[in-house]
This record gives structure tokens, C-alpha cells and sequence, in this order.
């Protein structure tokens, strides 16, 4: 049987772990902004806006997918777009300032690599930075926007694969029609079968019983003669 809820179920981006991180990024570069850049720096716009675009980008781009593919895929990109550009505020932010950005080599790096990627920071970011310096907030921010940037692309990746093998919204309601007329037919199919059969028992009775009076009724003529 066709299922008739064709439409793919979405609206769980809350419990994917790229948005998370995202909304971790956004609440990060919110008090990062307010305290670290001059009120009237247009960069503090630019900033807060486009980690909340990496943010409301996925929840959007998972909400439409229930409805539109393609939609869900340009929203994604938005995400990640905005992501890379907040990466690069990040990394002017550091070296206009003279602030080192860490890497492989720096000795801190792996264990903030390692505290980005994991549970804990969802449960006590909010106390630890503010007890951080800039520098250490922004290689935090860089750190946590690699991984996000690194999910929304393999979670693309999934999308793409998914749009090619099972096609678009109107592929898959095309699909979901086709297969409930196909039923409709078969069933249609079925019932003449029935109907046809039992019309066919009918016929066979009528026959046997037509042969059978007939056969009473010849007897009968004999033991008359």
C-alpha cells in the first residue's frame, strides 16, 4: 500500500548536533561583540548577524525540506556561508590586534580542540567565557566554526545524495500518485475478479440445477408411457 504521508518529516534541527554548536557560536559572538568591540563598529552588526544566520539558516533549511529539497540544500549553504564569513572576522580580529591565533603547534590547542568537540561545552560555555581573554574567546569562536563549517558540509553532502536517488517534493508526489492509482487498479482489478467469479458460480448452479429438472422431468415422462 502507497503511503500517503509522502512528505519527508522534518523539524528535529534542535537535536542536530551542527545547530547546537551554531547556537553555542552565536551566544559566544553575541557577548564576545558587546564587550570586545567599540558600540557604533559596524562589525558588531555584521558579526552577531551572521552567526545568527549560520544559526536560523539550518532551522529554516530543515523545516523546508518537508516541502522543497532545493530549498533545504540553498538554505544549508546560506548557513555555511555564514559561518566562513564570521571565521574571517575572527581571524581579523586577532591579527590586526596583534593576538596570536592558535594552531597544531600552540600547546593549548588540542585540549580547546578537544573541549569544542565535546558534550561538556554545552553545559558550562556560558560560565567559561567570561572569564576568558579575547584571544582566547576567538580561537574558541575559530575552533568551534571549523567544526560547524565541516558538519554543514557533510550534512550537504547527505542532502545531495539524498536529492539525487530520491529526486525533489514533486518527484516523490509524482511517485506517491502513480503508486495509489496503480493500487486503485489493482483493487479495481480484484473486485471484477470477484464479481466475475461469483457471476461464473452463479451461471454454473443455474446450469446444474437447469440439468437437473430437466432430468426429473424426463424420468417423469417415462413412467408415464
Amino acid at each position: 500500500m502507497a503511503d500517503n504521508n509522502f512528505l519527508p518529516q522534518h523539524g528535529n534541527y534542535r537535536n542536530l548536533r551542527v545547530y547546537k554548536v551554531t547556537e553555542i557560536i552565536y551566544d559566544i559572538t553575541y557577548y564576545f561583540a558587546q564587550k570586545y568591540l567599540s558600540k557604533g563598529d559596524r562589525t558588531v552588526d555584521q558579526m552577531v548577524q551572521a552567526a545568527r544566520s549560520g544559526k536560523q539558516n539550518i532551522a529554516e533549511g530543515n523545516q523546508a525540506a518537508a516541502t522543497s529539497s532545493e530549498t533545504e540544500i540553498k538554505l544549508t549553504n546560506v548557513a555555511k556561508a555564514s559561518l566562513e564569513e564570521l571565521l574571517i572576522d575572527y581571524e581579523d580580529y586577532l591579527r590586526v590586534r596583534k593576538l596570536e591565533q592558535w594552531n597544531k603547534l600552540h600547546p593549548r590547542f588540542e585540549t580547546m580542540r578537544q573541549y569544542a568537540r565535546s558534550e561538556q561545552i554545552m553545559k558550562d560555555y556560558a560560565k567559561y567565557i567570561v572569564r576568558m581573554t579575547d584571544e582566547e574567546i576567538a580561537n574558541l569562536c575559530i575552533t568551534l566554526i571549523h567544526q560547524a563549517i565541516f558538519m554543514l558540509f557533510k550534512l550537504l553532502e547527505h542532502m545531495q545524495e539524498r536529492f539525487v536517488k530520491e529526486g525533489g517534493i514533486k518527484e516523490i508526489m509524482y511517485k506517491a500518485r502513480t503508486e495509489y492509482r496503480n493500487e486503485q487498479k489493482h483493487l479495481s482489478s480484484q473486485q471484477n475478479q470477484i464479481i466475475q467469479s461469483k457471476q461464473s458460480t452463479q451461471s454454473n448452479q443455474n446450469n446444474q440445477n437447469y440439468q437437473s429438472d430437466q432430468i426429473s422431468i424426463n424420468n417423469q415422462n417415462l413412467h408415464k408411457k
